[in-house]
This record gives structure tokens, C-alpha cells and sequence, in this order.
């Protein structure tokens, strides 16, 4: 006779479990503790945390790029150009973004659909993106960006590092652009400006802000800022981002210049 209650369908768990202990519990413990007006924890406020990037992982994608920065993770992917379908004739091509978060990339865990912050991510990076690509030279054609985010702390680091990853991935599948696009994020915590924050000092902060630009022009592509921040404020975030965009323009170069050689 069957045994009551035993499903066949799956394996079944122990009957007793005990949660995983990880080494940064300490660490949440001191963060817990941090008070407005203490000194920066890990880092000076002007330093930013070490990127690692590698274009090309995505054999099956015409380009691809693969971007990390501590507990941020982020893969792209880039399709095209193609030719629209259905569509009317237009003198320009199209460039669609597309952000989807893991199911497991969020302390609380995501619906597998996509919500009203997948689409404000994805706007935000369209918007850093679009003045780069030259669409005119891609008549009646699509460039579609897929952008999954691995792992997520903070939203503001999300835009910032998935700009990267991006404009990577274009320059991967060998679009013409006018220059790389690259974005540095910023806070202000008490009367301090904290650059690439992450999503416990931006809940911290009573203002951020997003700089893209391109640096290889002196272009700034995008700003986008949340919170109450004064004027000068605003403006002496963009200064500390642009010239954290110069340093991280360098790391992209080098990672593409890489990837070329060793393919």
C-alpha cells in the first residue's frame, strides 16, 4: 500500500533543516548599528566598488557582456541589428531595452512576470543609451538589449552598472557608436556625498543621482535624480560621477581591447 502523504512526483526534503549561516552576518550586524553622521564603512565616500567585466560570454547573442560589482551581477545580451517586421519604413533604427529581474536577485523574491520597475530600469538605460547608437546609419531596423539582473543591491547601482553592461555588449556586436557609454551613481548621506552607493546607504540618504555620459566626447547622455537634493548639491554629485565615468571608461576599454585579443 502507498505510504499517506508521500509524494511521488518530487524528492522529498529531511524532516529536519537547518538555515545556511553565511559570512557577512557580521557585517549586516554592524550595519544595523550604523547611525546618520558615522564615517563610511568599507570604503572612503569618493571610492567606488572594484568592477569586473567580460564581454563575449553569450556565444548564441551578437554581443554580450557580463558585469559585476560586489553583490550587483549583471548579464547582457544584444540581438541585431535585424530587420523590423510589421512595421512602417522609418528612416532610423529602433533600440529596445528589456531588464528582467532573477527571481532570486532580491531579498524578497521577484514575480517571474515583469512589474512597473523592470520598465523604469529599462527606461532609464534607453534613455543613457539611445544618443550613442547611430541609428541612422540602420534603416528599418531593430537593435533589441536583454538585460538580466543576477543579483540586485540597490536600484541606483542596477541602472548605473546595466549602462555598462549595455553599451559593452553593443560595441561587443560591433554597432557603430559614437562613443561608450558610462554611468556613476551618487548619494547624499547627512552632508556627505557617497558615490556608487549601495541599497543600505541609499535608504540611508535623503537624495541620489545617475550620471551617463561619454566620456571619449565629453557628452553627458543621461541624469536621473530621486530624493531631495539642493541645486549645488546636484551639481557637485555630477562633478564626483564624471570623473569616476573617466576612470570606469578606461576599465570598458581595456576589457573590450582584451576580448578582441585573446578571440
Amino acid at each position: 500500500m502507498a505510504q499517506a502523504g508521500f509524494d511521488r512526483r518530487r524528492i522529498n526534503g529531511p524532516e529536519e533543516s537547518f538555515p545556511p549561516t553565511y559570512d557577512d552576518d557580521d557585517d549586516d550586524i554592524e550595519d544595523a548599528v550604523w547611525k546618520l553622521g558615522m564615517p563610511r564603512k568599507g570604503r572612503n565616500p569618493n571610492d567606488i566598488r572594484p568592477i569586473f567585466l567580460q564581454p563575449g560570454l553569450i556565444t548564441q547573442a551578437n554581443g554580450s557582456a557580463y558585469i559585476e560589482t560586489e553583490k550587483t551581477k549583471i548579464a547582457c545580451a544584444v540581438y541585431g541589428p535585424r530587420q523590423s517586421k510589421n512595421t512602417a519604413y522609418s528612416e532610423k533604427g529602433r533600440l529596445n531595452v528589456e531588464v528582467k529581474f532573477a527571481p532570486y536577485s532580491c531579498e524578497r523574491r521577484k514575480a517571474p512576470m515583469r512589474d512597473a520597475e523592470d520598465r523604469s530600469l529599462a527606461v532609464a538605460i534607453h534613455q543613457a543609451l539611445l544618443s550613442s547608437v547611430r541609428l541612422e546609419l540602420l534603416p528599418k531596423s531593430t537593435i533589441d538589449i536583454f538585460i538580466v539582473i543576477i543579483e540586485a543591491d540597490g536600484i541606483e547601482g542596477c541602472i548605473a552598472s546595466g549602462s555598462v553592461a549595455a553599451s559593452t555588449a553593443l560595441a561587443d556586436a560591433g554597432i557603430e557608436m559614437f562613443g561608450l557609454v558610462v554611468a556613476c551613481s551618487a548619494a547624499l548621506v547627512g552632508q556627505d556625498i557617497w558615490l556608487d552607493p549601495t541599497a543600505l546607504e541609499i535608504q540611508a540618504s535623503s537624495g541620489s543621482l545617475i550620471l551617463s555620459t561619454i566620456p571619449a566626447l565629453g557628452m553627458v547622455t543621461s541624469v536621473w535624480q530621486n530624493g531631495q537634493m539642493r541645486s549645488e548639491e546636484v551639481l557637485k554629485c555630477m562633478d564626483l560621477c564624471q570623473e569616476r565615468c573617466t576612470e570606469i571608461h578606461s576599465v570598458v576599454a581595456q576589457a573590450l581591447l582584451d576580448n578582441v585579443r585573446s578571440s
